[in-house]
């Protein structure tokens, strides 16, 4: 990340909450160095900066969670489940920004593909799952794609069904990075002022207990894959 853009800080929102922040807080001393280098800087002035923020975020992140509702996390999205999903923004993206999107997704998926990835968990309801992203095609080889990540040894997706009696713990998409130490972590939701990082140890403690408690409701690994087999097959 250059210089100039570690001063472009947005006021925190009084709960330690930024708008398209600098990610320098969440990133340990000696990795400090490596800044300016990712494969993201080629992005830089084509994409908003939260989106390289978020990938130097994710390439130093220790482990990453995510909770989704309403579609699959983008880390697990093949190239036509994003694109579909891009080309659904209001107001509607120029077409050679959209591909710039998607192209930039799917680089951030080769992090998970690398030799030495990161822990990865998902929490997925099954109203994402359903939802005919694209159609139906790219909704069956996004589930088809699911489960073949979900065998990875350092991959774990669960289901939330939608039988699930009284869950109201959790109502929004989220994405927790884990840090050098925990005080490092990072919290990233989309907005609507554009992406929020929030990092104060109060609400990282919130967002902590609140994915426990989401990951207790959810289905174990096994039987989260044979909900998203059934739902492949009904396609």
């Amino acid at each position: 990340m250059h210089r100039e853009d570690q001063t472009e800080r947005a006021a925190a929102d009084g709960d330690g909450s930024r708008v398209a922040r600098d990610v320098q807080g969440v990133l340990p001393v000696a990795m400090a160095t490596d800044r300016g280098r990712g494969w993201w800087e080629e992005y830089r002035g084509l994409l908003p900066t939260s989106f390289l923020d978020l990938s130097e975020l994710e390439c130093h992140a220790t482990f990453r969670w995510d909770v989704d509702f309403l579609h699959v996390p983008g880390l697990l999205q093949t190239e036509d489940y994003a694109r579909a999903l891009f080309s659904r923004r209001v107001p509607e993206l120029p077409r050679e920004e959209l591909e710039l999107r998607v192209r930039h997704r799917m680089q951030r998926r080769l992090g998970m593909e690398s030799a030495r990835p990161m822990p990865y968990e998902a929490l997925v309801h099954e109203a994402a799952l359903r939802i005919r992203v694209g159609g139906r095609a790219t909704l069956q080889d996004q589930l088809a794609n699911l489960l073949e990540l979900s065998e990875a040894e350092h991959v774990t997706v669960r289901v939330i069904p939608f039988d699930l009696e009284e869950f109201a713990d959790i109502t929004a998409a989220m994405a927790y990075a884990g840090g050098a130490v925990p005080r490092l972590d990072t919290v990233v939701r989309d907005g609507p002022d554009g992406t929020v990082f929030v990092d104060s140890e109060a609400q990282l403690g919130v967002f902590r207990t609140l994915f426990r408690r989401v990951k207790a409701a959810s289905l174990d690994p096994e039987r989260s894959r044979d909900v998203i087999h059934r739902l492949t097959k009904e396609l």
